[in-house]
């Protein structure tokens, strides 16, 4: 059982869990079981170049960051569990917890984050009825969002990233996920709000 499953292994969802993975000193996280499919295929980062990201050096690729920020998740977390060449296909709610069926396996976690692109061809099971129109895309486009209010869908749910409603820019997709991760924290700390920083003190 985990404490929450992560379903997206881009921007979003990997800043969500380097956020969580950074604050396992906290009293409050000695017993959280953290999870991460990181399926990367469908990522707009497979194609994407870095000339305006802070902190990223100049002409560095989207493809690059995928496979480093994986790794660094797996050398400075190793706690959390990445769950690797699986796709989500289906959630079920199984009161107060839900099940997380990918193309191979079947996950129980008590909370998911939904960290995929904004693709209208979306098709996790489960979650197709909080699909609305993305709010902040050219209808063009035909991107899509999952309805939220400040990343929450619903109880248990949490949606980060682009499909949250955001723009498609790597600051933001990264903010989103640190964003839904300090809301999990400040819930496992009884709802006293927190966060995690590293820090040379």
């Amino acid at each position: 059982m985990f404490d929450v499953l992560i379903i997206g292994g881009g921007v979003s969802g990997v800043s969500c869990a380097l956020i969580l993975g950074s604050a396992q000193q906290k009293p409050f996280m000695s017993d959280k079981k953290i999870g991460i499919i990181t399926h990367q295929k469908n990522s707009s980062l497979q194609e994407a170049l870095f000339n305006n990201a802070y902190g990223v050096p100049e002409g560095k690729l989207g493809a690059e960051i995928l496979v480093e920020s994986t790794t660094h998740l797996s050398e400075t977390y190793p706690h959390i569990t990445q769950i690797a060449n699986e796709k989500a296909i289906r959630v079920a709610v199984i009161y107060p917890n839900f099940t997380v069926f990918t193309n191979k396996n079947t996950y129980q976690t008590k909370n998911i984050v939904v960290g995929i692109g904004s693709a209208n061809t979306f098709a996790i099971e489960g979650l197709l009825q909080y699909v609305e129109p993305h709010k902040k895309s050219i209808p063009e486009k035909q991107r899509i969002q999952l309805s939220n209010t400040d990343h929450k869908v619903t109880d248990g749910i949490y949606v980060a990233g682009t499909l949250a409603g955001w723009r498609s820019q790597l600051a933001i997709a990264a903010g989103s996920g640190a964003a839904v991760a300090t809301d999990l924290l400040t819930l496992w700390n009884n709802g006293i709000q927190t966060h995690a920083h590293d820090s040379t003190r």
